[in-house]
Formats: C-alpha cells, structure tokens, sequence
C-alpha cells in the first residue's frame, strides 16, 4: 500500500520517533527515513510504501505522531 505523508501536527514533533516509525512500517533503511523525516517537518509531503501485513499498525503508528496521511492505493 502506498501513502502519501502530508504533514506532522504535533506541536513538538519528534524526529527520531518519526524516522524510526518510517523505517518500521516501509522498507526504507535509516539514513533516508532521516532524510523523508525532515522534508516532512519542513512541510512537504513525503510518499512511502507500506507492507501489507503491517498496514494496520502502520496507520495507528502515524496517528499517535501525529502525522496526517492520505492512501494512494
């Protein structure tokens, strides 16, 4: 499943919990969940795939950051 990450509400976000989020539910590796991690807090929208097995806790991992998202497919 792909999603497109929007934008990241939290009043103080937390960019070691989002890249480490964005390194467990996609198959990205650490130093580009960083990278996707900052273009998201500076307010561009990030795209990622998600695995299908995870994609429950995936979208319940990004609420609780408070990360908005929109599903592609």
């Amino acid at each position: 499943m792909k999603i497109n990450l929007l934008s990241c509400d939290a009043q103080r976000p937390d960019k070691r919990a989002i890249a480490k989020c964005i390194t467990e539910i996609s198959s990205v590796d650490g130093s580009l969940a960083n990278e996707l991690t900052e273009i998201l807090l500076e307010g561009d929208a990030v795209d990622i795939e998600i695995e299908d097995k995870n994609t429950g806790s995936a979208l319940r991992a990004l609420r609780k950051l408070d990360i908005d998202y929109e599903i592609i497919e």
